[in-house]
């Protein structure tokens, strides 16, 4: 799912102006294909149960992470082995917890409670008063998500939910902690597969016999490559093209895609003020990007200036412009 819009959030940047207009077309594709993904999954909830779905979403994740990125297993410390460990138990557990929130809640109410996590991360992060500002119209907005009846909202639904935010919280750190002791997507396969295999005796517990059917594996296949492959390539080309305060916001709509979806796809109609909520959450999460930004700016441009000669480093005449990827 979130992790991804903080860690690209921070690091990533714009190599060139020209192409924005596609660039952002093709981060709503990849919000619309994680959506379209997370819907497919919940018709299969009958046949495989969400811990079944997990499974066989983080299994066919890993096989064309490992196709693709043919990490090596040599020459990494046992920190850099312990932290893939960690990502690959905060993976199952997320998605886990994800899909467990779906079985009982609409899917834009999941997502709306699930962005919650990034947000709260990035708020804290930001150590301005105006961030504390959007955190509590974040909260009006999961309040106004019972507008239309908390008797709507299934109590244990919520708190998977919450637990799937807390987890994306955790998925950011992780996430950027394996980046830095593994190269490429090498660190990303190895997570991968660590949450498939922790994942693996629930999924079948959950799953059955349907697990023999070519066409649910099918299926299967099918939402992890709607759902993790294709948004990850069509964001990653994005990236290159755009700067990342304008990624991150958005990947801030992803609550609106996946309303959108889920009444589309499932039938999921939302009460006026559950629309209000994602709204304001939506409101919200771009608000506290632009307050991150503003604050590592401000940071960049107050640190000193070194010469590269030798020479005491000097406060800057202007703020930084943003980083080259």
């Amino acid at each position: 799912m979130a992790a991804r819009w903080w860690r690209r959030g921070d690091v990533a940047v714009v190599t060139s102006r020209s192409g924005t207009t596609p660039a952002v077309l093709l981060v709503i594709v990849g919000l619309a294909c994680q959506e379209v993904g997370a819907s497919l999954a919940v018709l299969l909830f009958p046949q495989v149960g969400p811990l079944g779905m997990v499974m066989l979403r983080l299994v066919f994740s890993a096989i064309i992470l490992l196709l693709i990125a043919r990490p090596g297993l040599r020459g990494h410390t046992r920190e850099g082995w312990l932290a893939v460990l960690g990502f690959g138990v905060v993976l199952a557990v997320m998605n886990g917890l994800f899909y467990l929130a779906l079985e009982r809640l609409p899917l834009g109410v999941t997502v709306t409670i699930e962005v919650l996590g990034p947000l709260v991360l990035s708020i804290v992060a930001s150590r301005r008063l105006s961030a504390w500002l959007w955190a509590l119209l974040a909260l009006v907005g999961v309040v106004a998500l019972g507008g239309g009846g908390w008797d709507r909202l299934d109590p244990l639904g919520v708190l998977f939910a919450l637990g799937a935010a807390a987890s994306w919280a955790f998925y950011i750190l992780a996430s950027a902690r394996v980046g830095r002791e593994f190269p490429k997507l090498d660190g990303l396969a190895l997570a991968m597969t660590a949450g498939a295999v922790i994942a693996l005796p629930f999924g079948i517990i959950s799953a059955g016999a349907a697990l023999l059917r070519p066409d649910l594996l099918a299926l299967g296949a099918a939402v992890a490559v709607l759902s993790s492959t294709i948004p990850y390539a069509l964001e990653l080309i994005a990236l290159r093209r755009l700067p990342a305060a304008a990624f991150a916001i958005l990947m801030s709509l992803a609550p609106a895609t996946a309303a959108i979806a889920g009444w589309v796809l499932l039938g999921q109609e939302l009460a006026w003020l559950e629309i209000l909520g994602i709204a304001l959450v939506i409101v919200a999460s771009i608000g506290a990007v632009r307050s991150a930004g503003r604050a590592a700016r401000d940071a960049a441009a107050s640190a000193p200036v070194d010469e590269g000669d030798g020479t005491p480093p000097r406060e800057p005449d202007e703020p930084f412009a943003e980083p080259v990827a």
